[in-house]
């Protein structure tokens, strides 16, 4: 009765309105349909769906009271909106992981939530396995890598495209390797899955990420290697694009999804 009552009282306000927040709009109208939502934008011109509230700034997005903070607008974002939001007691969900490779602005958001009493949660994203890495951690791990491999364009601006020519590439080229901080420094728009295998594992300094462009693949693939004293694993994911914006990996769309039924106690969609 207490989880139907919170989302019937649910406000949540959803940050951006690119590929993963107008995917998930019509998503939250189908899982809480009783639920008042409102969507911040520096520019409130174009289409969002009716009923829904459109705010521009962190002051009117905190008057509004919302439940829930979900952030789909990238790490600038996270920096903007969500260490105000976690003071201010607001539970917030982001999606941009690889923000938090900023050890300060990680700090600032544990700071924050603990001075609102708050929860920040981060999603998994494009990748799998980070409940298995995560609970193999505590029995010590050994080394934890991340294989990123996407077709060649995919890597077009990027520092792979000032040192290759991606157009002509036959076999595939390691373009990165190093620790998941450098990583995400160099690769920002890769950011996001390394840094939640950094997070979920052995951190920014000692997880290892391999990033490849390659010809032979079609789709983003992900590769998580994990040995421990628990043992080891390995395994691959190769995600197909969101139908409306194959910038963006269908799985990473899903995943927040997951995680919004999971903080609302609910198993599926309607």
């Amino acid at each position: 009765m207490r989880a139907e009552a919170t989302r019937a009282a649910a406000r949540i306000a959803v940050i951006g309105h690119g590929a993963m927040g107008r995917y998930l709009l019509p998503r939250l109208a189908q899982l809480l349909p009783q639920a008042a939502v409102a969507l911040v934008l520096r520019d409130p011109a174009g289409e969002v769906p009716a009923g829904t509230t459109v705010l521009t700034g962190g002051a009117p997005l905190l008057a509004w009271q919302p439940s829930l903070l979900i952030e789909c607008a990238g790490h600038g974002a996270v920096r903007e909106h969500v260490p105000g939001a976690l003071r201010a007691g607001v539970d917030a969900i982001i999606t941009s992981v690889g923000a938090l490779a900023d050890a300060g602005l990680r700090a600032e958001l544990e700071d924050s939530a603990r001075a609102g009493a708050s929860r920040l949660i981060s999603v998994a994203g494009a990748i799998g396995g980070l409940d298995a890495l995560d609970a193999a951690r505590s029995a010590g791990l050994d080394s934890v890598r991340y294989i990123g491999r996407k077709p060649p364009l995919s890597w077009s601006g990027t520092p792979a495209a000032d040192a290759f020519d991606l157009a002509a590439l036959t076999l595939p080229t390691v373009i990165f390797e190093g620790s998941a901080g450098a990583s995400a420094r160099a690769y920002p728009k890769n950011a996001n899955v390394t840094a939640a295998v950094a997070l979920a594992g052995i951190g920014f300094e000692r997880t290892q990420v391999t990033l490849v462009a390659d010809p032979q693949v079609t789709q983003n693939c992900h590769e998580l290697e994990v040995r421990g004293a628990f043992g080891e694993f390995h395994i691959r994911l190769a995600n197909a694009p969101l139908p409306d914006n194959p910038k963006t990996s269908w799985l990473a769309a899903l995943s927040l999804e997951a995680q919004i039924r999971a903080y609302f106690g609910l198993t599926a969609f309607a």
